[in-house]
């Protein structure tokens, strides 16, 4: 695990706070989803950090990179008019703010009852075990996977469209 400076780590989850606030505050639709983007990205720098290397790739791959594409596409491919105000949710941000307030001090609370352990020495590279599972005993469920979310790729690209106009 790489030994990396505590003001390192207060940096990454200052900028995953500030981003993920940037999304909710946010007028804008489409800053939302690039704020969104940067802090799943932030969020892979922790994972990273604490010497995670696998979930922080599969954070950067999957959420980072395909689900806020989709989300930004979905965007785009809708119809509206002035982006300046698109945002819809930012109108409950002082309802939202307390829900978060509230989910956080149960959080907080459930932690400090809880015995959960230290963790004890390196865990190392989950990398390899994680690939040797992924190809081996587990390809056919790993290819069925991908197979089909390029189906659903398709058909969303399809249903965006809007159909063929001739018939």
């Amino acid at each position: 695990m790489l030994e990396v400076s505590p003001l390192v780590f207060w940096i990454v989850s200052a900028v995953v706070v500030g981003s993920a606030l940037a999304v909710v505050l946010s007028k804008n639709i489409v800053h939302s989803a690039l704020f969104l983007v940067v802090s799943f990205v932030a969020v892979a720098g922790v994972y990273a950090i604490l010497g995670v290397d696998y979930i922080a790739a599969v954070q950067i791959l999957v959420y980072a990179g395909a689900i806020a594409i989709i989300l930004v596409f979905g965007i785009m491919l809708t119809k509206r008019g002035d982006m300046k105000d698109s945002n819809l949710f930012s109108q409950y941000k002082y309802i939202g703010f307390f829900v978060s307030a509230a989910f956080l001090a149960v959080t907080v609370y459930m932690i400090s009852l809880s015995d959960l352990p230290a963790v004890a020495g390196e865990m190392g590279s989950t990398v390899r075990l994680v690939a040797i599972d992924m190809f081996g005993d587990f390809v056919i469920p790993f290819e069925g996977a991908a197979i089909l979310l390029l189906v659903a790729m398709v058909g969303a690209v399809m249903l965006a469209r809007g159909g063929d106009k001739k018939q």
